[in-house]
């Protein structure tokens, strides 16, 4: 006998890089357990409809503009459920609108919160590790550290392509690369990358139409108006450079610890800094609205 199925529309609502959370009751399927906010999608309702009548009635806040977040379809014992996801920003003038119990907590707070399983994958894809590590060689034996992400900063070949196709999948989730290289991988590498690159002209020329709805992507900016551009288009964070000047790019006009917090202060996603980073640094990137830092020697 099949299971029952049920088709449930999510929110990741966002302010300022913290993500709304709720708590289920008791009473509830998967109760006693934290939750985003959302709802089950009546018949002849489409998931995006239910999302928007769903976080008005509650949540209480009414918002438009929705990007495409990401289907996870989780099978219980009892029944299946199809989570059609939702991400959106929460501009200051609604957040008093904002419902008990519903509550902020930053990205790392949701590791330590019991979450249904089926929302395992949503936690894994909203929280990031605090140090990007820029790569030029790799090797199909490379040793990853656990708590870094990897960017390999290549051109996108058929040969570069290749060498990734031939990682073993623990490395390719680590992984980070531009969105050139990504379309030349087979299908198999591409569903084991999570991280996809932007450079900030090919940012520029792409909309919200442009990113596949399950993996995250990272827009390499430098200034406050393409920064926010990979925001309002559904980027999930941004590398923001250069913070000083550096050996790779002596001519770079720097940002400085002003500019970049200016900036960064203004998104509601995570931005990494990067230009003169090194370990003993990143609290202090932290302080000036960075999520992390990002670097080539630093390791």
């Amino acid at each position: 006998m099949s299971k029952p199925q049920l088709d449930v529309a999510i929110a990741i609502l966002l302010h300022q890089d913290k993500v709304l959370v709720g708590w289920r009751e008791a009473k509830q399927h998967q109760g006693n357990k934290h939750e985003f906010p959302g709802g089950k999608v009546e018949q002849g309702e489409t998931p995006l409809a239910a999302c928007r009548r769903e976080i008005f009635e509650e949540v209480g806040v009414g918002i438009q503009d929705w990007h495409a977040f990401d289907y996870i379809q989780h099978e219980y014992d009892d029944i299946v459920v199809k989570l059609h996801l939702f991400h959106a920003v929460v501009p200051n003038e609604l957040l008093n609108e904002i419902q008990q119990p519903w509550a902020w907590y930053t990205r790392q707070q949701l590791l330590n919160l019991n979450f249904p399983k089926a929302n395992q994958s949503i936690v894994k894809r909203l929280v990031w590790a605090e140090k990007i590590k820029i790569i030029d060689h790799l090797e199909s034996s490379i040793s990853l550290l656990s708590e870094y992400l990897y960017y390999w900063r290549v051109e996108a070949t058929e040969k570069n392509a290749e060498l990734l196709n031939q990682l073993e999948s623990e490395s390719l989730a680590q992984l980070i690369v531009n969105i050139e290289l990504y379309k030349l991988l087979n299908v198999e590498t591409q569903a084991q990358i999570s991280t996809i690159h932007i450079k900030q002209q090919q940012l520029m020329q792409m909309t919200a139409k442009d990113l596949i709805i399950s993996k995250r992507y990272i827009a390499a900016c430098h200034d406050v108006v393409s920064a926010q551009y990979a925001q309002k288009i559904g980027c999930d964070a941004v590398l923001l450079s250069p913070v000083f000047v550096t050996a790779t790019h002596p001519d770079a006009k720097a940002l400085g610890w002003d500019k970049f917090t200016e900036i960064a202060g203004s998104l509601d996603i995570p931005v990494f800094a990067l230009g003169g980073m090194s370990l003993d640094v990143i609290e202090t990137a932290q302080q000036h609205h960075a999520y992390g830092i990002a670097g080539i020697r630093f390791l």
